[in-house]
C-alpha cells in the first residue's frame, strides 16, 4: 500500500502557486510560438526598422496605410518594416500567383528607450536622453518644438553632407 503524505494549508498554497507559473509559462509560450506566424499581429517601434521573415517567396507587399509603415522586399523571403507613425494599418503580402501569403495586422508605437516626455499644461515636448538630453521630434510635440527641432536636423545634415562632398 503506498504511502500517504499529508500537506499543510501552506504546502498546497505553494503548489497551487507552481501550477499557476506554469500555466503562464505555457500561455507565454504559447503567445511567442503565436507571434512566429506570419499571420500573426506583428509590432514595430516608430521610426525603427524590423526584419519580417516569409515562407514562401514574396513578389508583392502592400501596406494598408502607407503614412503609418512601410515594407520594402529584401529579398524574397525577408521585408523589412519601417514604422512611419503612430497608428494600426495591415500588410499584405502575395506571391508571383498573387495568392496571400501573410495577412497581418500592423501595429506602430512609440518607444520609452531614453525618451523623456515634458508637459508644460496642454504641451507637450520630447527629449532623447542617452545620456545626455536633446531635443527630439515626435509625433504629438507642440508645433513650434517640432518645427525648430525639424529645422536643426535639416541644418545639421545639409552641412554634414556639404562636409562629405554631396
Amino acid at each position: 500500500m503506498p504511502r500517504q503524505r499529508f500537506t499543510s494549508p501552506h504546502h498546497r498554497s505553494r503548489a497551487v502557486f507552481h501550477g499557476i507559473l506554469a500555466l503562464v509559462a505555457v500561455l507565454v509560450l504559447g503567445t511567442q510560438a503565436a507571434a512566429a506566424d506570419e499571420n500573426a499581429p506583428i509590432s514595430v517601434v516608430i521610426d525603427r526598422a524590423k526584419v519580417m521573415r516569409i515562407s514562401q517567396p514574396a513578389d508583392i507587399v502592400i501596406i494598408g496605410n502607407p503614412a503609418i509603415a512601410d515594407a520594402t522586399i529584401q529579398d524574397n523571403r525577408t521585408l523589412i518594416i519601417t514604422g512611419r507613425a503612430f497608428g494600426t494599418t495591415n500588410l499584405i503580402v502575395l506571391d508571383a500567383s498573387g495568392a496571400a501569403i501573410a495577412d497581418a495586422v500592423l501595429t506602430v508605437t512609440g518607444t520609452n528607450d531614453g525618451i523623456v516626455t515634458v508637459f508644460k499644461r496642454a504641451n507637450r515636448e520630447t527629449l532623447s536622453c542617452t545620456p545626455d538630453c536633446s531635443p527630439t521630434m515626435t509625433i504629438g510635440d507642440r508645433h513650434d518644438a517640432f518645427a525648430t527641432t525639424t529645422e536643426q536636423i535639416q541644418a545639421h545634415t545639409a552641412i554634414s553632407a556639404a562636409a562629405a562632398g554631396q
